[in-house]
């Protein structure tokens, strides 16, 4: 066993973030860890590699079993080059192959205590070879090629790469490293179509054992052979001997049953205080006897009296045992509503950009782009890292300016804009402060409109948004989003960080909203749904500055 996480707990103040969790993972296994934003993924994975300590519970790894572990966001290497971040991310394998030439010279000497040194050898060169320490330099191109960053010059700082080129540089030094323990923390996020396939190839056949955080469906479906969810309410761990089609199937038939069974349960709460009152109301006295036998009906009566008393109190039980732990209701389903009704666009063009340009530091991200939405118009926009994409998006939005070009809303028009990045999201209040914003009303009504988003909890309300997690703010977007009413969506990578939990039903609602809409994402789930109907959807690539529409599906490459 490589891997045992044996009853691990966690708790912040009064927030019980992991409660007994459980699992263990063997060599050559991969798990995929699921569950909604904040339920303490991360948290586990900081106490699986030291940087937290649990409450109570226990990790054990394997004897002298290395642990290599992906963050979402690469950090501490701006000073580095790529050569030096690769070698420094190689260290323990470097120091074997130093300490194996070590041993190698000492076992040449006649004085040597041959039986220890060459039972270190022996183990020091399995774990090597395990490794992949004698393919080094071959695996160091493989890699780069793979993730598409063999063009950067070794020498380079990694401070001068863009997000994206760091994420793959720190993805490709951890890969090269082979630790026999991989905790991968989304990293499918700035990867193109070619590079994912790519690294679903080198995960399934890698023989260490694999811990995948990740909101990419289809790369979950290609890497992982079992599921653990961290329970929302309970923060234990549920497993799932399957791919996520599975995990997905079990889940949409636990919500089928959780939803059937709240039903059913208030239609027991309604029938018992329905019987409740019509026998509360019941006088047993209110007939007139039959005959003149007074005794036997006054008995008969109080006999009745106490039968209607002891039903009475019966239901009371039952509805009390019912209201102490109440089957809580189903959130509603997501649904992104226009106030403006998307008829009323018909023979109008919503938006049109015309001869767009837009240069960074020399660099020509947008060259004379034209663009136009009809008011059915579904476009899916793809293209490389850094081509300039989320810049189009931002122009569109008016969020920035072009160098040159022209933007045309129509008057009816509300743009509703969902950036990558986060940065149109105001985190200096509270979670409540940054969903309501300018708008003005009801406090009481606003808050049970976002609670009824099934996003969030009471709780959640009053925590600061700057302290959220990428993935909680990213729930809040959506929140935003859905009480804006826009008529006209721009969305970058929209299921980017949206847990699991409420990924296909705000996909569904994506897919069902009635307006125009303009979406970047590198999510082949997302995109397949997407692009379903071909006669309404239309795909076009951004390169080299230039917008052009594409008819073959790259994304199945």
């Amino acid at each position: 066993m490589l891997l045992a996480i044996e009853n691990i707990s966690k708790a912040f103040g009064d927030n019980q973030v992991l409660n007994h969790v459980s699992f263990s993972l063997a060599y050559g296994q991969k798990i995929g860890l699921v569950g909604a934003n904040g339920v303490g993924k991360s948290t586990l994975i900081k106490i699986i590699i030291g940087e937290l300590e649990s409450d109570g519970g226990a990790v054990q790894l394997a004897g002298g079993a290395e642990i290599g572990y992906l963050a979402q966001t690469l950090s501490g290497t701006e000073e580095k080059t790529i050569e030096q971040l690769v070698d420094h991310a190689l260290g323990n394998l470097r120091a074997i192959e130093v300490r194996l030439r070590t041993l190698e010279v000492h076992m040449a000497q006649p004085t040597a205590d041959l039986d220890d040194l060459l039972a270190e050898y022996s183990a020091l060169t399995e774990q090597f070879e395990r490794r992949g320490g004698y393919e080094l330099e071959y695996r160091l191109d493989q890699v780069m090629a793979g993730l598409g960053i063999a063009r950067l010059a070794r020498n380079r700082q990694v401070a001068t790469l863009s997000g994206g080129e760091k994420s793959r540089v720190g993805l490709a030094a951890l890969l090269l490293a082979a630790p026999d323990l991989l905790l991968l923390d989304e990293p499918t996020n700035h990867l193109d179509f070619a590079a994912l396939a790519w690294l679903e190839d080198y995960l399934q056949g890698y023989g260490g054992g694999v811990i995948v955080v990740s909101h990419d469906r289809q790369f979950l479906n290609q890497t992982v052979s079992a599921i653990v969810e961290i329970e929302e309410h309970s923060r234990e761990t549920k497993h799932y001997a399957g791919n996520y089609d599975f995990y997905a199937e079990i889940k949409a038939q636990d919500r089928l049953k959780w939803v059937e069974s709240y039903w059913a349960q208030q239609e027991e709460i309604w029938e018992l205080r329905k019987m409740m009152k019509s026998k509360a109301n019941t006088n047993v006295f209110a007939r007139a006897p039959r005959d003149n036998d007074k005794f036997a009906y006054t008995f008969k009566a109080e006999k009745k009296q106490i039968s209607l008393s002891r039903d009475i109190r019966s239901a009371e039980e039952r509805l009390r045992r019912i209201e102490e732990d109440p089957i809580p209701k189903p959130p509603k389903e997501l649904k992104i509503n226009p106030e403006f009704d998307p008829d009323a666009l018909v023979s109008k063009t919503p938006l049109t950009a015309s001869q767009l340009t837009k240069s960074y530091g020399g660099h020509c991200v947008l060259n004379e782009v034209d663009l136009a939405l009809g008011s059915t118009s579904r476009v899916l926009l793809i293209g490389p890292n850094g081509a300039g994409k989320s810049t189009l998006l931002k122009i569109l939005a008016g969020r920035e300016q072009p160098d040159s070009g022209d933007v045309t809303l129509a008057a009816s028009v509300t743009v509703g804009h969902l950036d990558q990045e986060q940065e149109t999201l105001d985190v200096s209040g509270t979670l409540f402060d940054a969903y309501r914003g300018a708008r003005v009303g009801d406090w009481e009504e606003l808050k049970a409109e976002l609670l009824g988003y099934g996003l969030f909890v009471y709780e959640d309300l009053h925590k600061p948004a700057a302290a959220l997690s990428v993935g909680q703010k990213r729930k809040l977007q959506i929140a935003r989003l859905i009480a804006q009413g826009a008529n006209l969506l721009l969305l970058d990578e929209p299921t980017n960080h949206v847990s699991l939990d409420v990924l296909e039903q705000f996909e569904t609602a994506l897919l069902e909203f009635p307006g125009p809409v303009l979406a970047i994402s590198h999510d082949r789930r997302f995109i397949e749904r997407f692009c379903a109907n071909e006669s309404r959807a239309d795909v076009w690539e951004m390169r080299d500055g230039n917008l052009r529409r594409v008819t073959e599906k790259v994304w199945e490459a």
